[in-house]
């Protein structure tokens, strides 16, 4: 019964939605650990935002409680996730992420989410696509290996730890570049299709 009474509530306040906004406070935990050098708690804090991304939307499926707000809190809690993450970081010496990388990481998003409002106006379905997903992954791990890097002091940091630093960076713009050029391709193809 308080199922149907969710789902009953397109902005129904239910927990993946809960797990959702406290990604977003976490996120905020996340960026005010960075500039202040706390980037073990930094890290932790986005171990535990990234986690909630998968949590909420597992629950919400798996008990039907899909709702509206969850569709519009999920996709912009995992955007300001990794846009700051990578903003924030791409001021900071030694992370290995440069400010271009996060003008690229968020100018995607941007684009992405245009691109997907304007099609699902013209009543076209604009879904996620799985290299969209990997490329979610992929600044994930860059962003972790990118704060491990960051927690080690210089003198006592393995080089392996940079080197997996360096790759999960590239991989994570490589990915973002690639996915972000997949949609375009999409876009545009759908867009010259003839109206039925």
């Amino acid at each position: 019964m308080e199922a149907n009474k969710q789902e009953a509530n397109p902005f129904a306040l239910n927990l993946p939605n809960q797990i959702t906004i406290t990604r977003l406070v976490v996120s905020i935990l996340v960026f005010v650990c960075i500039p202040m050098g706390y980037f073990i708690a930094a890290l932790i804090f986005f171990l535990i935002a990234a986690g909630t991304d998968w949590a909420d939307g597992y629950i919400a499926r798996k008990y039907q409680l899909v709702t509206k707000l969850g569709r519009i809190l999920d996709p912009f809690a995992d955007k300001i996730l990794i846009c700051g993450a990578f903003i924030f970081l791409g001021a900071e010496p030694g992370s290995e992420i440069t400010a271009w990388m996060a003008v690229v990481v968020v100018g995607r998003e941007l684009l992405v989410t245009v691109l997907r409002s304007f099609m699902e106006e013209q009543g076209v379905d604009f879904s996620a696509q799985m290299a969209g997903k990997l490329k979610m992954v992929f600044q994930c791990v860059a962003v972790v290996a990118s704060l491990a890097l960051l927690a080690t002091s210089a003198d006592k940091r393995p080089d392996w730890l940079l080197y997996l630093t360096i790759i999960s960076v590239w991989t994570a713009i490589v990915s973002t570049i690639y996915s972000g050029a997949g949609y375009i391709i999409i876009a545009a193809r759908l867009l010259r299709q003839p109206k039925p």
